[in-house]
C-alpha cells in the first residue's frame, strides 16, 4: 500500500488507511512504540495493560472518596 508522507507544522505525519487501521484494531489514541530498524521504520501497537490493585489505590486521595450511605437497616 503506497501512502505519501505529509508536512504537519513542523512535523512529518503518515495517514494510515480506514481498512489498515480497523484490520489492525487501532482506534483513536491507540500508542505505538516507533523505532528505526535495518533502515526501515516499525510501528508496533502498545496494549493498554489494566492496572495492579496497589495502583489504583495509589488514586485513592479523601478528595475524590466519597462518605458512607445508609441504606437502612440489615436484613
Amino acid at each position: 500500500m503506497k501512502v505519501p508522507i505529509q508536512k504537519w507544522g513542523n512535523s512529518l505525519a503518515l495517514r494510515l488507511p480506514k481498512a489498515l487501521a480497523h484490520d489492525a484494531r487501532l482506534v483513536h489514541g491507540s500508542e505505538f512504540d516507533l523505532r528505526l530498524e535495518d533502515g526501515r521504520v516499525v510501528l508496533v501497537p502498545l496494549k493498554k495493560r489494566r492496572p495492579a490493585l496497589e495502583e489504583l489505590l495509589a488514586r485513592v486521595t479523601p478528595e475524590n472518596t466519597r462518605s458512607e450511605a445508609d441504606w437502612g437497616p440489615a436484613s
